[in-house]
């Protein structure tokens, strides 16, 4: 199994993290990154991390169970990939220069992993919040992405983590696009401008 995709390091001031959705590995959002930071002033390393469980249906990682749901695998699932995470160097690009995104189940453990970590921004696109999540005043922004007509995470789970993330005072925005459960090029577009205002102007 392939633990991290690691790209574009050397020069990099900026660090862009993916965490793929249930049934994906790592490669699954490299695309998706590449489109995301090609041709923007600022240099990104990428860096895709597997999933340590595999996948029920024999192909594709699981960060936990999901059918049925196994919430109580959650807080060690997000120990261990913090553990992985704080394993990268740094120094050179600090957490504060790192952006994480994550997709679907990805897209959940990133909005956990934004609770504990100073991170530059965060994207959960087509996911959902644990029944414990517990967001704090003082998170880093959050970009909610999510299609209209998305059967495997419905909609209104993006709008709850919203709800949630508004009455706790965190900076947070919410998209709805014209879609599933995909990566969409409005999708693409969004994330893009928002890295572009946001962190890099």
């Amino acid at each position: 199994m392939t633990e991290l995709i690691l790209l574009n390091s050397e020069f990099a001031t900026n660090r862009l993290v993916l965490l793929h959705g249930w049934g994906a590995d790592a490669n699954d959002l490299v695309p998706f990154g590449k489109l995301l930071t090609d041709g923007l002033n600022e240099r990104f390393e990428i860096v895709s991390f597997s999933a340590p469980q595999p996948h029920p249906s024999g192909s594709g990682r699981q960060w936990y169970p999901l059918y049925p749901h196994e919430w109580e695998q959650v807080p060690n699932a997000v120990l261990d990939l913090e553990k992985r995470l704080n394993n990268l160097c740094f120094k050179k690009i600090p957490l504060n220069k790192t952006l994480l995104l994550g997709f679907s189940q990805g897209g959940a453990m990133a909005l956990e992993l934004a609770i504990r970590n100073d991170f530059e921004g965060v994207f959960a696109l087509s996911s959902y919040p644990h029944p414990e999540w517990r967001p704090l005043k003082d998170m880093p922004p959050i970009f909610l992405c999510h299609g209209i007509i998305d059967q495997v995470v419905p909609k209104a789970a993006s709008q709850k983590s919203f709800d949630i993330l508004l009455k706790n005072g965190v900076k947070s925005e919410l998209y709805f696009f014209d879609g599933g459960h995909e990566i969409t090029n409005d999708l693409i577009e969004y994330c893009r401008e928002k890295i572009k205002q946001k962190f890099l102007s």
